[in-house]
């Protein structure tokens, strides 16, 4: 247990990068008149997203020694998130993706990565101390695509497993960054048996399972020994749970939503922020259930803004929003 009333560690491995969004939505990239730059990257999102609810979080990854890579550095430390683990690399450039609004909302990407700094985190770069310290280890997939960064996850892994802590995993599926979906599938998978808890989509789901059918017979053919709770979620349906002994679902919650990005990283922050303390939660579904009705109005909550880490709640505007539904 976390000594002093201090809350236990979340730990987020991976990439963090800069989002050019255009500022105008619903058009194509080649059309957008301008972009805002937004930070970004999955685990850094959790990392914010937990630290805006109150946690106490930590980063493990590399950026670029340049003006970006500080920026996102410092974005870290004015949200609290512990940096320690952060490396800069003087080769290579602080990642950057173009994402278009489409007019529903929905995003498409572009990337510029050749490589980045995040794909050339080396195992003996990692600041093993703090992940040791760490009561849950948050990934995603990104960090598998390429060697050496392949190599320091799986290190960070066994090394956090080792420690004690609860693996955490959402595959943040971006099919332009793999070589090519089958190896996608193969490499998200070859690592599915070792997490705890995983978080999917409903798109991952049908990636993962080739079934098009989002049901609980398709979510559970993704069932392993190991897993203590598997999550769909479902956009604006809401999400769907799965645990050794009880399933179901949590409503949604309705609001005009300009864009999709971070929603399910703050979701997977309100959750892990929400057990750190207490894995008891997952074996008790009325407490699981209200758990998850306080993820899905975090996630709700960051679609009615722009960008994903300005969007993020903070605890007392997740408690207001509730107030009111």
């Amino acid at each position: 247990m976390a000594s002093n009333g201090e809350k236990g560690l979340i730990l987020s491995f991976g990439e963090m990068l800069i989002d050019f969004v255009p500022t105008e939505s619903g058009v194509s990239l080649a059309e957008a008149p301008g972009f805002l730059k937004a930070p970004g990257g999955a685990p850094a999102n959790v990392a914010i997203a937990v630290s805006r609810l109150g946690g106490r979080s930590a980063f493990v990854g590399k950026l670029g020694d340049d003006e970006f890579g500080h920026m996102l550095a410092g974005i870290l430390r004015e949200n609290g998130v512990d940096d320690q683990g952060i490396n800069f690399d003087t080769g290579a450039r602080t990642a950057l993706a173009f994402v278009t609004l489409r007019a529903d909302g929905d995003r498409e990407f572009m990337f510029y990565r050749n490589p980045s700094a995040d794909m050339l985190l080396r195992p003996d770069e990692l600041n093993l101390d703090l992940i040791r310290s760490a009561k849950v280890f948050h990934y995603g997939s990104i960090s598998l695509i390429v060697e050496p960064c392949r190599s320091a996850h799986l290190k960070a892994m066994e090394v956090a497993k080792e420690a004690g802590a609860l693996l955490s995993y959402d595959p943040n599926l971006r099919e332009p960054l793999w070589p090519s979906n089958e190896e996608a599938k193969t490499q998200i998978l070859s690592i599915w048996d070792k997490a705890e808890i995983i978080k999917v989509s409903d798109v991952e789901l049908e990636f993962l399972t080739g079934s098009n059918k989002i049901d609980d017979e398709t979510a559970l053919s993704l069932w392993h020994p190991n897993l203590k709770l598997l999550l769909v979620t479902l956009g604006e349906k809401g999400c769907r749970y799965y645990t050794k002994t009880f399933k179901g679902a949590v409503e949604p919650f309705h609001v005009n939503a300009v864009d999709t990005t971070g929603a399910g990283d703050s979701f997977v922050g309100a959750l892990l922020n929400q057990i750190v303390d207490d894995q008891s939660v997952l074996e008790d579904e009325e407490r699981l259930r209200k758990v998850l009705r306080f993820a899905n109005a975090c996630g709700a909550i960051t679609t009615t803004k722009k960008g994903a880490i300005p969007a993020l709640p903070t605890d007392a505007e997740v408690h207001s929003f509730l107030e009111g539904k």
